[in-house]
């Protein structure tokens, strides 16, 4: 039998058989627990009586009618009795606390916001005049690097003013907040357009928005730039929040967001250049999403390395391509698009599973250094200075 106690009442289910009195059975009642929100919420609103669950997986798992007696409490006391043929100590008592009943539960988590974000296009994120952090502040306190967290988790981008325009005090910086991810470019990139790899990057060219790695199973979460010397013109960056874009799909053609959320589709990146010889492919929808709260945390756009779609039937492929067009359209919009100009002193942080980044074409003599970052330690860094994230 298993019993939970408030205050002032009891209430009692058979346990079903061969269940063990262990620690992973006690996380699984409280699982399944976490299925009596609404009853919890009846409680806490100090209804008296809370009706047999009705569904048939209930029933099995709580054949018993449930009665709730009015209480003042705002806990339950499960008692755990044992079976004779069970393992496992009589008479434990394990306390909940209601709010975190209803908070853990499945209905609970839907309402919950992983990641709280601004969604934003150019005039959204001008008007709201977000600061940048200066350089040493960033590195000496805590409080400067959680002002420039905050401002990228909100907003999927972030400035660090007043750095030493070499790669030793970029590379610096980065490593303030983060492991820095080694990838087939190296730990830290510099380069030029030199064309020494083949990537459009090191040309001269103006490249459309897009997310980089999109060929890496799972793509490198933050980028850095710093611009160390530009001699010519052109070059802006631009910028596009494509959670922004996604939400107008959302919003518009929700049957074309839900495509573009479970058609899986592969991105490819072969070189064969000089000692560079790399053969990638990186497998994901366009759209990620979480399950039970259906939050976007992940988009994956780049035109430039996406392969053949032969993952999926092709009427299937026909209603993609109508949905991928509905989202370039979204990302293409002038409105969407916030231009900046890099330059030396000034690192821009990327959250590259969300915004989208490019280039203007440019003239002269340019050098960019940067690198990846690890999501999950920048995420670490920013919980750990209290932020949710």
């Amino acid at each position: 039998m298993y019993w939970i106690r408030g205050f002032g009442h009891n209430v009692a289910f058979a346990t079903p058989a061969g269940f063990r009195q262990g620690v992973a059975e006690r996380r699984m009642w409280c699982h399944r627990l976490s299925h009596l929100q609404i009853r919890l919420q009846d409680l806490l609103r100090g209804r008296v009586t809370c009706w047999a669950l009705q569904q048939l997986n209930f029933k099995s798992l709580f054949p018993l009618a449930i009665h709730w007696h009015h209480t003042a409490s705002k806990s339950l006391n499960c008692v755990w009795r044992q079976h004779t043929d069970h393992f496992g100590p009589d008479g434990h008592v394990t306390r909940y606390d209601l709010d975190w009943l209803v908070k853990n539960s499945y209905e609970g988590q839907k309402q919950k916001v992983i990641q709280p974000r601004i969604l934003w296009n150019a005039e959204i994120y001008q008007q709201a005049q977000v600061p940048s952090v200066d350089f040493q502040s960033f590195l000496e306190t805590n409080e400067g690097l959680k002002n420039f967290l905050q401002n990228f988790l909100l907003y999927g981008i972030a400035f660090v003013e007043n750095v030493p325009p070499t790669q030793e005090h970029t590379e610096k910086l980065a490593e303030r907040i983060s492991l820095i991810r080694e990838t087939i470019y190296g730990r830290m990139w510099y380069f030029t357009s030199d064309f020494s790899r083949g990537d459009t990057a090191y040309t001269k060219l103006a490249l459309d928005r897009h997310t980089d790695t999109t060929y890496f199973q799972e793509p490198c979460g933050i980028q850095v730039f710093h611009c160390l010397k530009h001699e010519g013109t052109g070059g802006r960056t631009l910028l596009v929040d494509g959670f922004y874009a996604a939400e107008q799909v959302l919003q518009k053609v929700p049957e074309e967001f839900e495509l573009l959320s479970q058609v899986p589709l592969k991105h490819e990146y072969i070189e064969n250049l000089g000692e560079c010889h790399n053969h990638m492919i990186g497998v994901g929808p366009v759209l990620n999403v979480y399950p039970w709260n259906k939050e976007l945390y992940l988009i994956r756009y780049n035109n430039y390395d996406r392969a053949v779609i032969n993952t999926v039937p092709y009427d299937v492929v026909h209603r993609w391509y109508t949905a991928h067009r509905t989202l370039t359209i979204e990302l293409r919009r002038p409105e969407n698009e916030l231009w900046v100009k890099l330059k030396p002193g000034r690192v821009l942080f990327v959250d590259n599973w969300r915004v989208l980044h490019g280039r203007e074409s440019f003239t002269g003599y340019r050098q960019l250094c940067g690198c990846y970052l690890t999501r999950d330690d920048v995420l670490n860094t920013a919980r750990l200075l209290g932020l949710q994230a």
